[in-house]
């Protein structure tokens, strides 16, 4: 199984849509403290059905809908898409 590509909008810290393209051979998504290596693995956790908002990292299940900032307006819904390659 090879996970081909990830569309994040209004998850957690993803205010913006964002595509994400693991292409063959990737083992690691890398970055700085804060740039949202964690919510990457929750995003895929959470379209595979996890339930637990606890595993989650958050204390309610509103908690992964992007609750705004200063810049931004919150948003009203998070949308997770996960493209798998079972070839």
């Amino acid at each position: 199984m090879h996970l081909k590509r990830l569309d994040i909008f209004g998850f957690k810290s993803f205010a913006d849509k964002l595509e994400i393209v693991f292409p063959a051979g990737i083992t690691a998504v890398v970055g700085p403290n804060g740039s949202g290596k964690s919510n990457i693995s929750d995003a895929i956790r959470w379209v595979l059905g996890e339930q637990s908002i606890r595993t989650l990292r958050g204390a309610r299940m509103e908690d992964i809908i992007f609750a705004g900032s200063e810049q931004r307006k919150p948003l009203g819904m998070a949308e997770v898409t996960l493209v798998i390659d079972n070839a």
